[in-house]
């Protein structure tokens, strides 16, 4: 049995070892093979993502129903959870953060006081972004809402490494300006205990600003990644091997082929 030919096209020609170019093409089957069971996985996560986005919204437990004891700071499980809230917003309590930022424009996170129906607790609803850019002594849009409304929200749990440096608080003059949300700063000043969480309106609420805070979404990143590699280890061995067995890299160097006959 022949192991070996030789093909031309032109100036380009190669010499083929079929044992060789079989073991080739099988590993390079077997990367394209685990580069698409990753983007397989990637999709899979989006999907499972979006499933349980769609159920925990329409499933959304009353925020008051969570358990005191699962009010820790370092309770991933309650990132991002859904959850209602039956209440009246504190217009007059409202906080601004400042330098916050929407589409390269400055401008204030605005949060405003929350108290439940239920039992008159209090929780800071982090309503959206509203501009800074306005004439001199004109004060931000806040788009208050008055009366007893329904929201659908999420609970933001910050890093767990995320620090808030306390700060001078003109507790005299409101809106209060912060650089960064401090609960127990805020519930100091209000002289009444808060909800330990910031908790953030979904799209589509009453007082709903721009939503300005990064989407939730899953981390596929990772399985793209190993996706792109395994692909470009599947073309880089496809692409030595082409190299050792022909005289392409001659051509690409201009090299004059060598027609000297042996």
């Amino acid at each position: 049995m022949q192991l070996h030919s030789e093909f031309r096209i032109s100036a380009f020609h190669i010499r083929v070892n079929w044992l060789v170019a079989v073991c080739v093409l099988m590993s390079c089957a077997a990367f394209g093979r685990l580069s698409y069971w990753q983007l397989d996985r990637a999709a899979e996560k989006v999907v499972a993502q979006q499933a349980l986005e769609f159920h925990s919204s329409n499933n959304a437990q009353p925020l008051e129903d969570i358990p005191t004891a699962h009010l820790y700071p370092s309770n991933a499980e309650l990132l991002n959870r859904h959850v209602s809230l039956q209440g009246e917003f504190l217009n007059q309590r409202t906080i601004l953060l400042l330098a916050e930022f929407f589409d390269g424009q400055i401008g204030y996170g605005v949060v405003t006081p929350f108290r439940l129906g239920s039992n008159n607790q209090l929780v800071l609803i982090h309503r959206g972004w509203t501009t800074g850019a306005l004439p001199a002594n004109t004060p931000p849009n806040l788009r208050p809402v008055e009366g007893p409304v329904e929201l659908a929200a999420q609970i933001y749990v910050p890093p767990v490494a995320a620090r808030v440096n306390p700060g001078q608080i003109d507790a005299s003059v409101w809106p209060l300006r912060m650089r960064r949300l401090d609960i127990d700063a805020i519930s100091e000043i209000l002289d009444e205990p808060l909800f330990p969480f910031e908790v953030r309106l979904t799209a589509q609420q009453p007082g709903g600003l721009v939503r300005h805070w990064p989407a939730v979404h899953v981390n596929a990143n990772q399985n793209l990644s190993y996706a792109v590699q395994w692909f470009g280890l599947a073309m880089l061995v496809l692409f030595v091997s082409v190299l050792a067995s022909s005289n392409l890299w001659s051509l690409v160097r201009g090299t004059k082929p060598d027609n000297t006959e042996h």
